[in-house]
């Protein structure tokens, strides 16, 4: 007769509770496997299915009761852990879709907005179609492979215990701070073509003021943005990829250990 304790159970369930929390809350805000699109019970079957092959590589694992004190002060610890590195990755996205909606505004398609089921808002068409470029080429890439394996890397740099450090808080700050940096650097090239465009037609409206220039300005700033984005295009999937290196060394950076 196969008899169970107490004890046994509880290390059991931390064993699987513990990297299920942290897998899942990355899983939820990381980009393509967290978008909305995607239903909750793939979600929670795939962290679930991760939690299984990655719970028996773990080191360490605290002996805790799931349900006790320390035991919910360590899984609000694994929300934050995996919450802040799916964060990290989603920001690439973030700064990819307002490069798009700035180069929307200065083409005049700032009125042309789709329904971003990702962020629950509109967002102009540019910025829609970048980032669903970013999204293919985040899968062919295999961006998703290396974010779990920097995920599975996480619990033996970041056993399950111990807390996020302040270097790691401050690394996220900064990446959120020099991803609008990013972003600008992507529009960079539609927004200076468009704005010679748009000084050369200030230039020919004050020479011909008869000139009506919302019927000849618009097809032609519109024109010439589609021309500069298809010209655009071969670059981006190097800075994407650059972007997407960047992104997994800042994840790696938010779990490594405090260091006295």
């Amino acid at each position: 007769m196969i008899t169970l304790t107490s004890a046994q159970l509880d290390a059991w369930l931390a064993a699987l509770i513990f990297p299920l929390v942290r897998i899942l809350a990355m899983i939820s805000t990381a980009p393509v496997l967290g978008n909305k699109q995607v239903p909750k019970r793939v979600k929670i079957g795939l962290s679930a299915l991760l939690a299984i092959i990655i719970a028996p590589t773990i080191p360490f694992i605290p002996q805790i009761p799931v349900g006790s004190p320390q035991g919910l002060l360590i899984i609000i610890q694994q929300i934050i852990i995996g919450v802040a590195m799916g964060f990290t990755m989603r920001l690439i996205f973030t700064a990819i879709e307002m490069a798009g909606e700035l180069a929307g505004l200065q083409m005049g398609l700032g009125f042309a907005s789709f329904y971003d089921p990702m962020n629950s808002s509109y967002s102009p068409i540019v910025a829609r179609w970048l980032g669903m470029v970013a999204a293919l080429a985040f899968l062919a890439t295999d961006g998703h492979l290396y974010m779990l394996s920097a995920l599975a890397e996480s619990f033996t740099t970041l056993p399950i215990g111990n807390a996020m450090s302040n270097k790691g808080y401050f690394s996220v700050v900064s990446w959120g701070s020099s991803i609008f940096a990013f972003g600008l650097q992507i529009a960079l090239p539609i927004v200076a073509a468009l704005l010679i465009t748009n000084i050369a037609l200030g230039i020919l409206t004050r020479a011909a003021p008869q000139l009506n220039l919302f019927a000849v300005g618009f097809p032609i700033t519109l024109t010439i943005g589609f021309v500069v984005l298809a010209l655009s295009m071969p670059y981006f999937i190097p800075l994407f990829d650059r972007l997407v290196q960047e992104g997994l060394s800042a994840m790696i950076s938010l779990v490594q250990p405090n260091q006295r």
